[in-house]
């Protein structure tokens, strides 16, 4: 799949906005958007396109990043 359709873009946009909405600042900071996004763009070149298998794909990313952010809060107590 080297180009994805419009249909699975506009579920990239509402997945994204769906997960970003749970992180602080309104959706989160430009870069905690870049690293969920990351994962979903590669979930859907996998061939994971339905909004379960992406939905999945940006929950994993956000449990992720908000692992090893409070990951790092500790470090610094």
């Amino acid at each position: 799949m080297n180009e994805l359709d419009a249909r699975i873009r506009a579920r990239l946009d509402l997945v994204l906005e769906e997960v970003c909405r749970q992180l602080s600042g309104h959706g989160g900071d430009h870069e905690s958007r870049k690293y969920v996004a990351m994962h979903l763009m590669r979930a859907a070149r996998a061939g994971r396109i339905d909004l379960d298998e992406l939905r999945g794909a940006a929950d994993s990313a956000l449990l992720d990043l908000t692992t090893r952010k409070s990951a790092l809060s500790s470090a610094q107590a």
